[in-house]
């Protein structure tokens, strides 16, 4: 069986930051209950043990997501690494990853982190003007908190990811907001494209045209490239996993595979879920505590989840881009926006670009 991802939400979607344009209180506010609460050590005990003798001696990635998952106190993390060690009798290799908005760190947890080797996204949208729309509840920009937690996250070696919202008006300004990151040595980024909320179809600078996602594609494109042949390449895992399809080699990202794949999803009472974008009753799989998710895995309602994805409109059948472009990637951002006429942009005019990697790979 593939390595096994299972991503944990222990603060549901409790956070002490209101963004506006957090996508997940859209989803949690989709279904009967906003949040589960704080995961306690028995559903993470229980979590441990399924996703354990389900990998069956594979590896397992276990990725911490919120809300804000630092609420839910170090106590928490520090019990459930310990019971990682304790019953993974396979010899399972392990891998932590956290998304979080920094603002609660400190040196203990850098030092936590470091120890064991938790790889951190940290959530930043650029300079301070650029992070206008990360705010706390009284609505005061919380950048410089961020530059705080990455400069703790630095000073104790652990690694770290920027995970940047694209919003229209993060494209307008992407060429900045890029050299920012760069100039500053934020080397590994991540642009993840906003979303409206479900049945939403309002139109503002958090939410891109097509227009601005192409030009933005194109100008960063260009600078990704122009960077990576003068030796100082910045990762940016869209493009990055883009190069490697080019290559011939399989994604990592399965935001740009076109098609859903299995990945579990856990709240904080022990809800299971198939995705993170749809963490609703809807598609409810079952509860940890109660089921396997071995048995989840294989449920009728997760099959229906990995199927609907595979449907490919037949516009895409017949464009010359589908094998790089996949139908636009992920579903949920399809069902957004048809962002097709970027992405023929994109190709059209970037195409020969990707040529520049054959002889070094990133």
């Amino acid at each position: 069986m593939p390595p096994l991802s299972i991503m944990i939400k222990p603060s549901s979607s409790l956070c002490n930051l209101r963004c506006k344009y957090c996508f997940y209180c859209d989803v949690a506010a989709n279904r009967d209950d906003f949040s589960f609460g704080l995961m306690n050590a028995e559903t993470a005990q229980r979590l441990i043990k399924s996703a354990l003798s389900f990998a069956d001696g594979n590896s397992v990635a276990f990725a911490f997501q919120g809300g804000e998952p630092l609420i839910s106190g170090k106590e928490y993390f520090e019990n459930f690494v310990s019971l990682v060690k304790k019953y993974n009798t396979k010899k399972s290799k392990i891998f932590y990853s956290l998304q979080t908005n920094g603002t609660l760190i400190d040196d203990e947890w850098a030092r936590f982190f470091r120890k064991n080797e938790f790889l951190i996204g940290l959530s930043l949208d650029g300079d301070f003007e650029g992070n206008k729309f990360r705010v706390d509840s009284n609505g005061q920009n919380s950048y410089y908190k961020i530059i705080h937690a990455a400069n703790k996250l630095k000073k104790h070696g652990v690694e770290f990811n920027i995970l940047t919202v694209l919003t229209g008006y993060c494209a307008e300004n992407a060429e900045r907001i890029y050299k920012y990151f760069r100039d500053n040595g934020y080397k590994f980024l991540q642009f993840i494209p906003c979303l409206r909320p479900f049945n939403d179809n309002s139109e503002n600078e958090l939410y891109m045209t097509s227009e601005q996602y192409a030009d933005y594609l194109i100008r960063i494109f260009n600078l990704y490239v122009k960077d990576f042949m003068r030796g100082n390449y910045v990762s940016i895992r869209q493009f990055d996993n883009l190069v490697r399809m080019y290559l011939g080699e399989k994604p990592e990202q399965c935001g740009v595979c076109g098609y859903c794949s299995h990945q579990f999803v856990i709240e904080g009472n022990g809800n299971i879920y198939p995705c993170d974008f749809y963490c609703t009753d809807e598609w409810l799989l079952g509860n940890i505590n109660e089921d396997e998710l071995s048995d989840m895995a294989k449920s009728e309602k997760a099959m229906e989840f990995l199927k609907e994805s595979l449907t490919v409109p037949e516009k895409c059948r017949k464009c010359r881009y589908y094998p790089m472009c996949r139908a636009g990637g992920c579903k949920r951002q399809r069902q957004d926006r048809d962002y097709c006429e970027a992405y023929k942009k994109f190709y059209g005019g970037c195409l020969p670009l990707f040529r520049m990697f054959r002889a070094g790979k990133i």
